[in-house]
């Protein structure tokens, strides 16, 4: 049963309406799964059957203690009788205390003519335009992106897109990893055997063999490590050609990232990474030392959290180096500073939850936490085995081999349904929209928080809970749309639609702007991802059982072609929010 605390739609407003006039100003509205439960339904009663006292509604609001089936029923009858004629088919009281709506023919109808008239069915301005920071993707500069990259990438983007969606203003930041001790290294390893032309032609293969190379060396050479160190405090000191160097790696690394994220159809407002916070943290610092927020641990610098129930958090080293939680201690700063946020997402694996449990923490000592605080965890991707993804020889797979895979399975499953009359060149569009798509869909329809499996079959598979399926359905759609000539989507009886498989389908339609907002509410991909599954289902079970271009009736055929074309709308929106693309034709 599904969470409703704020309707986004008319009919949900006009129950809420209802349930004031009865006396219920915060009664939380489900949708059933089941629709033997009803369209709606509330669980008002039980709540306020296990409240302290229980009102009698029945009796001019006297308060009383009754069991909550009692209450269910007089909630049912009292609501009967206040609302407008024809809005409901039926109110009904079930154990154990549910009260359940049945909408009439009329209401549905109704309901569907005024999304039609809609110019931005869905959108809400639940944000108010307030500032939610989205941390995402937060590769590190001179190394490949690998499998692992995935997972916060696409999360990030559909949460930024769905924020977006819901009025607030995004801002989009890949926090990159582009500062610390891997740097002398990375400088070391170019001065010794780097290859600029090389490094121009390919940034990120170029700049990790050269830091692998420094780790192989290191095992016969042992003043190299030494020597990288010696180039990082250079660095630290801002010695120019170090400096140089770094800006470079940095400047052609990004060249190569934006590649990826444009292929991935990603975007980004910054950039600002690790780097940037270089210069404040030694006196961040020596400030939380002065006012006896942190203290010395040995030559150590600590932040005590005994009120928050945990170690210590580390924000200087023994040897006076700054740490990650530092620099994100003076990233808040920064952008509490800067944006105002009402929210900061930090879109990162679960194995770094201990690290946001002491972020929080300290941010709250230090009065940083005017803004809400998420660390938005996710899952490892594993294959089909349930190891963790990796190659035969156990190395990470590169993000850009995943990629190129999943379009390559796709191209194949696209080729042996192809169209003759579709060029070579729509057909890498195609295998790139569906492949990339599918990636894409089977990390967002599951539970954020588990673990993901590749099972590249189902992933694209054009049946079943797919995006391959839900392209195909949108395509489909589509189809009927193009064969059907002009027609006016705001000039239709919507009277003739009056079948229960077309009724079912402007409910479902219906729930678009509030399973959009659930998913920004709960920070939930999936439930967003699972409503599409179900428009979609419905949408092949009205294309089966009607047959819409030989509808005798002009004025039903209208109606129809109305209906479709508000799926085929919703579908491609909601797609897009997840930030998978759709095609006119597969």
């Amino acid at each position: 049963m599904r969470r409703n605390n704020k309707a986004n739609n008319n009919v949900k407003r006009e129950i809420e309406n209802v349930l004031r006039d009865v006396g219920l100003e915060h009664a939380e509205i489900f949708v059933p799964e089941k629709e033997n439960f009803g369209h709606f339904t509330t669980n008002v009663a039980m709540r306020l059957a296990s409240a302290p006292k229980g009102r009698d509604l029945a009796s001019g609001g006297k308060d009383i203690k009754k069991p909550p089936l009692e209450l269910a029923k007089e909630l049912a009858a009292k609501i009967a009788d206040v609302a407008p004629k024809g809005f409901f088919e039926k109110v009904e009281a079930a154990p154990p205390g549910f009260v359940n709506f049945w909408l009439t023919k009329g209401t549905l109808q109704k309901e569907f003519s005024k999304i039609a008239g809609e110019k931005d069915f869905g959108k809400s301005n639940v944000g108010g335009k307030r500032t939610v920071i989205v941390e995402y993707s937060q590769p590190n500069i001179g190394k490949m992106m690998h499998v692992g990259h995935l997972r916060t990438t696409i999360i990030g983007d559909a949460l930024a897109n769905i924020f977006e969606y819901l009025g607030y203003k995004v801002v989009r930041w890949n926090y990159l990893g582009d500062w610390g001790t891997q740097f002398g290294k990375l400088i070391a390893a170019y001065k010794l055997w780097g290859d600029k032309k090389e490094i121009e032609a390919h940034p990120l293969d170029e700049l990790q063999k050269l830091y692998v190379r420094f780790h192989e060396e290191m095992a016969s050479d042992a003043l190299l490590e030494a020597r990288g160190q010696e180039e990082f405090k250079k660095l630290e000191r801002g010695d120019k050609e170090n400096r140089k160097l770094w800006e470079w790696f940095r400047k052609e690394s990004l060249k190569e990232l934006e590649k990826m994220y444009a292929t991935l159809g990603v975007t980004f407002d910054t950039y600002i990474g690790e780097s940037f916070y270089e210069k404040e943290l030694a006196p961040l610092v020596e400030q939380l030392l002065r006012s006896r927020m942190a203290v010395k641990s040995g030559e150590a610098v600590i932040i005590p959290l005994d009120e928050a129930k945990l170690p210590p958090a580390l924000i200087q080293k023994s040897d006076g180096a700054s740490l990650y939680l530092t620099r994100d201690i003076a990233n808040i700063r920064y952008r509490l500073a800067k944006y105002k946020p009402a929210k900061i997402l930090y879109v990162v694996g679960n194995e770094q939850s201990f690290h946001f449990e002491q972020l929080f923490a300290v941010a709250k000592i230090l009065k940083l936490d005017s803004a809400d605080l998420k660390h938005v965890k996710y899952g490892l991707v594993r294959g089909e085995s349930g190891t963790k993804l990796a190659t035969r020889e156990g190395k990470t797979i590169l993000l850009k081999d995943v990629i190129q895979k999943a379009v390559e399975l796709a191209r194949n499953v696209v080729v042996s349904k192809k169209d003759t009359n579709i060029s070579e060149a729509q057909t890498e569009e195609i295998a790139k929209v569906v492949g990339i798509g599918a990636l894409k869909y089977n990390d967002l329809k599951e539970n954020r928080t588990s673990d993901i499996v590749f099972n590249w079959e189902s992933m694209l598979s054009i049946t079943g809970d797919s995006a391959p399926y839900l392209q195909y359905t949108y395509a489909r759609l589509k189809s009927i749309l193009r064969k059907a000539g002009k027609f006016s989507i705001f000039n239709f009886q919507f009277s003739k639609l009056d079948k229960e498989v077309e009724l079912t389908f402007i409910r479902k339609i219906a729930e678009f702007p509030d399973e959009v907002a659930r998913s920004g509410e709960y920070l939930a991909t999936s439930t967003l991802a699972s409503y599409l599954y179900k428009l979609a289902v419905l949408a092949n079970r009205l294309y089966e059982t009607t047959p819409v271009l030989k509808e005798q009736s002009a004025e039903r055929r209208v109606a129809l072609l109305a209906l479709i074309t508000i799926a085929a709308e919703t579908l491609k929106k909601g797609l897009g929010l997840l930030g998978i693309g759709v095609l006119e034709e597969i």
